[in-house]
């Protein structure tokens, strides 16, 4: 006999009061997509490498002129806060102290992966 399983979606707010109370680990990598709190994977060597190849590279090409972000959140409208990678931002007086960024602010989101699936024609 099959069971139904249930699960439960969480908005923003309640992602960010878990937080605030401590729910998760410090060393925990969690995010929440659509909802859903999604359990992310270590970083291997080739992608920790990867990233520290593109900072000096990106950090000069937005210099005073947008902010480049390194695995930090953004606020998606479909209760979604991701921690790309790389993110380039419009300049926030408060260097987003008061929220992060939303789609607005985003001009470019870099996300390194260790593996690919090829697209079939």
């Amino acid at each position: 006999m099959l069971s139904n399983v249930v699960t439960r979606r969480f908005t923003l707010d309640e992602y960010h009061h878990l937080i605030a109370l401590g729910f998760f680990h410090e060393d925990e990598r969690v995010e929440l997509i659509r909802g859903e709190l999604v359990e992310m994977a270590a970083k291997g060597t080739p992608h920790t490498t990867c990233c520290s190849n593109l900072i000096p590279e990106l950090a000069p090409l937005v210099a005073r002129k947008a902010e480049l972000r390194c695995q930090d959140p953004i606020t998606l409208p479909n209760s979604s806060e991701p921690e790309p990678d790389f993110v380039i931002a419009r300049l926030a007086q408060d260097h987003y102290l008061s929220g992060h960024p939303r789609p607005e602010d985003i001009f470019l989101v870099v996300e390194i992966a260790d593996s690919y699936a090829r697209l079939r024609p």
